[in-house]
């Protein structure tokens, strides 16, 4: 039967260097100060940024080939305060905050007027068919797979960067063209209302 001196002697030096680590691992956190961008490795992952002013879930874009296409997901206000985003900008196109709206009986998508509100402890899911982030007249094609990074800006004067991955998608049978704060042509009559 084995010895159980040297395991009971590891345990000791096992819980002081995890603690050690947790410790230097706080060390560089932020001093009480809120971060308005995301370290780098924070966006590493497209899939999810935890950094910054908001979190931002589950961020991706539609793949197109030119014209217009959309960025979406889902933010998140831990804190005690409303957040307002008023703008957002990526180097491919110039971008609009937007929304779909009833207008005359119709769906129709157009700018969002004061910004997107993310209340306080809340959520607000930008998703197609609903309220997104509108790449316009894009300098290139945006393929799946592809990168791309978009910097919030905020009622405050604060921003925030974020990267989302570029995914096909058909789902709400959107049209992001010329026109778009005209009707759209078959697009469901139904929508989740405003926050």
């Amino acid at each position: 039967m084995p010895s159980l001196l040297p395991r009971r002697a590891l345990r000791p030096a096992v819980l002081f260097t995890g603690a050690a680590l947790i410790v230097s691992l706080a060390a560089c956190g932020p001093s009480g100060e809120s971060s308005t961008t995301p370290t780098p490795s924070a966006t590493a992952t497209a899939a999810t940024v935890e950094a910054g002013v908001l979190g931002v879930r589950d961020p991706w874009v539609k793949a197109a080939d030119e014209g217009m296409t959309a960025a979406f997901a889902t933010f998140v206000n831990d804190s005690d305060t409303d957040v307002t985003i008023t703008g957002a900008a990526t180097d491919l196109s110039p971008m609009e905050l937007h929304e779909m709206a009833m207008a005359d009986g119709k769906m129709v998508m157009r700018a969002k007027q004061g910004g997107v509100v993310i209340k306080a402890k809340s959520e607000y899911k930008l998703e197609p068919g609903g309220d997104h982030l509108m790449l316009m007249d894009l300098a290139k094609p945006v393929r799946a797979g592809d990168e791309l990074s978009f910097t919030l800006t905020f009622a405050d004067g604060r921003s925030q960067t974020f990267r989302a991955v570029v995914k096909p998608f058909t789902g709400a049978q959107e049209s992001y063209a010329p026109g778009h704060g005209e009707p759209m042509p078959d697009m469901p009559t139904s929508h989740s209302p405003a926050p």
